[in-house]
């Protein structure tokens, strides 16, 4: 059953319930009142019937009798005087003139006196076809040992209750129907953004992630619904994005390791044919095969170095957090570029007493990477210049050479993993292309970051900025 036909039957139920009460309710009501009257008119009858069953037994004419007081009863009224056992002495009843009058059916023992009056009211059944019944008054004198039995028929009360009861189930019929007809539209109306909502989710369940729920506003409480579901179809749709592009980078890493990794495999297994086809017979070219196989044998031992390098660094673990001193390391690193490119004039410029908090080695490593770098992609006695300066809070460290250059638009692509500019993939001028990556990795993970910046035949500027470490901690 959907939600809507319990809505329905729900709102109708209650009302039908309601109708129902305030209907007995009436109905009650009325019928106390009808029956209040009819006691009164009972109460006023017993006189004239007295009058007219005491003096004379013939049967009066409308509203009078022999010795007694003209009176205005209703048609039916029935009138009847008894002794103490119980027989009738005389009898009465004001027809009118209409015949087939019917009259009250009396119980063989009639029931004691209600009161101190010796009355007592009560209903009974008509003894002919009629269905109609009575109302009976009984009034005992004792003294005399008579009772007298007045009847009025409940004619007109039932009628005008009947009336009532059809008039109140009509009307709770045509209000039921109404009410149904009115809140199966207005149900329909504000559930009709729940069924959009379903078709939305339905889309998205799909694969389109790009849909968003409707209404989203904060006014009603499907509205409040709409902006939150929109809101965790955001996170979800950047975290596919994000793991999509988690898995593409994946599958690019894996292709360029297997590139890079394969060449020197190769290599190393053409020389070892080579010495098994008969080098190893001939001193020179088994010196050869042999210098190569220890050639591509270290190549491939500092990449797959790297590469662990930079799987430990993307496990996200955090570097030691000690007090390091950035000059020191700035200066031994030009020192070293200095002793291993002694004709390359490499210029320092640093700040004094610059301290960051981090790892020693890992920082040792960024300035090797980029002096390294600066190196192996310009020409021979391009000059380097260094430059450590402190702004802002930030230890801004900067490795500029006068050199080619990057391509235009590459400037952002240089810290992937496995890039070069060359596109050939030849090792004239470099390496495999995980120096910078690895640069990368270990200052975000220090809490800096690290730019490229160039204009082509002008060279190019790395910049690595990191926090400084705060004096008072």
């Amino acid at each position: 059953m959907t939600l809507r036909t319990r809505l329905l039957l729900a709102l109708l139920g209650l009302v039908a319930l309601g109708l129902l009460v305030a209907g007995v309710a009436t109905f009650t009501s009325l019928r106390s009142f009808l029956l209040t009257r009819v006691d009164q008119q009972l109460s006023e009858a017993r006189y004239p019937v007295l009058g007219a069953l005491a003096s004379d037994r013939q049967l009066p004419g409308p509203g009078q009798g022999p010795g007694g007081p003209r009176a205005n009863l209703p048609p039916g009224t029935y009138g009847a005087l008894l002794d103490s056992a119980g027989t009738v002495l005389s009898k009465v009843t004001y027809s009118y003139g209409q015949s087939g009058t019917s009259v009250p059916k009396l119980p063989s023992s009639l029931p004691s006196a209600a009161d101190d009056s010796g009355t007592t009211i009560f209903n009974a059944s008509s003894s002919g076809s009629s269905s109609t019944g009575f109302r009976v008054l009984v009034q005992r004198y004792p003294s005399q040992g008579l009772i007298l039995e007045v009847a009025v028929p409940l004619t007109e009360t039932s009628q005008t209750l009947d009336r009532l009861l059809g008039i109140e189930v009509l009307v709770s019929a045509l209000v039921l129907a109404a009410l149904a007809a009115a809140s199966w539209w207005l149900i329909k109306r504000d559930l009709r953004p729940l069924e959009h909502m379903a078709e939305t989710a339905d889309a998205i369940a799909a694969g389109d992630l790009s849909q968003r729920v409707e209404p989203a506003e904060p006014r009603t409480e499907v509205g409040r619904l709409g902006l939150s579901l929109n809101a965790m179809l955001v996170q979800i749709e950047q975290a596919f994005a994000e793991r999509a592009a988690t898995e593409d980078k994946l599958r690019r890493f894996l292709a360029d390791a297997s590139h890079e990794l394969r060449t020197p495999l190769t290599s190393i297994r053409g020389y070892a044919e080579l010495f098994e086809r008969g080098a190893k017979d001939d001193p020179e070219d088994l010196a050869t095969a042999m210098r190569r196989i220890e050639e591509e044998s270290k190549r491939m031992g500092v990449m797959v170095e790297e590469l662990l390098v930079l799987a430990r660094l993307g496990e996200g673990r955090q570097p030691e957090r000690e007090p390091v001193d950035l000059t020191r390391i700035v200066s031994d690193a030009v020192a070293d570029a200095r002793a291993a490119a002694p004709d390359r004039k490499i210029s320092l410029d640093p700040a004094d007493g610059t301290i960051v908090m981090g790892d020693d080695h890992q920082l040792r490593q960024v300035l090797a990477n980029l002096l390294a770098n600066a190196r192996e992609h310009t020409p021979a006695g391009t000059p380097v210049h260094v430059t450590l300066t402190a702004a802002d809070g930030q230890a801004v460290l900067a490795v500029v050479d006068e050199g080619p250059g990057l391509p235009a638009g590459e400037a952002d692509k240089v810290f992937e993993p496995f890039y070069r500019a060359d596109p050939s993939r030849t090792r004239e001028t470099g390496g495999a292309g995980l120096g910078l990556a690895i640069v990368a990795a270990i200052v975000e993970a220090h809490g800096g970051t690290v730019a490229a910046a160039s204009e082509p035949n002008v060279g190019a500027t790395f910049t690595v900025r990191l926090p400084i470490a705060d004096e008072s901690a």
